[in-house]
């Protein structure tokens, strides 16, 4: 697993760690049961302090992403996949929030929108 964060972002670092990880669950190149890094050899890696990547581990196992194993390590959970299917859906809903922002601001209609969304779910089958 390659973690790259950016200093220059507006993201924390500790939501970078996080959506890396995610992304790298969602993509299966993370598996159930694959054992991440300690906290200190991250944190030694990505040249941060430990605290911020505690962070991001403590995040990820409140979400359920993984679970932690007193003195073993960290590792990556179970898939629970109407916990996947809820992330998606608000992914999806931050960007319908966005899409129906711009088209206000533009002046766009919803029959011009639903028309684009139809196009696009065409183009995919």
């Amino acid at each position: 697993m390659n973690i790259i964060i950016s200093n220059n972002s507006s993201v924390p670092i500790y939501e970078q760690i996080n959506n890396a990880i995610k992304a790298a669950i969602f993509s299966n190149e993370l598996k159930e049961e694959d054992m991440l890094p300690s906290v200190r050899n991250l944190a030694n890696d990505l040249k941060i302090s430990f605290l911020t990547v505690k962070k991001a581990y403590d995040e990820l196992e409140r979400e359920g992403f993984i679970k932690t194993v007193q003195g073993k390590g960290s590792f990556i959970a179970p898939k629970n996949l109407e916990l996947i299917k809820e992330e998606k859906l608000k992914e999806i809903q931050d960007y319908i929030e966005k899409i129906y922002n711009i088209s206000k601001v533009a002046n766009i209609a919803e029959d011009e929108i639903k028309e684009l969304f139809k196009m696009i779910f065409e183009e995919d089958f």
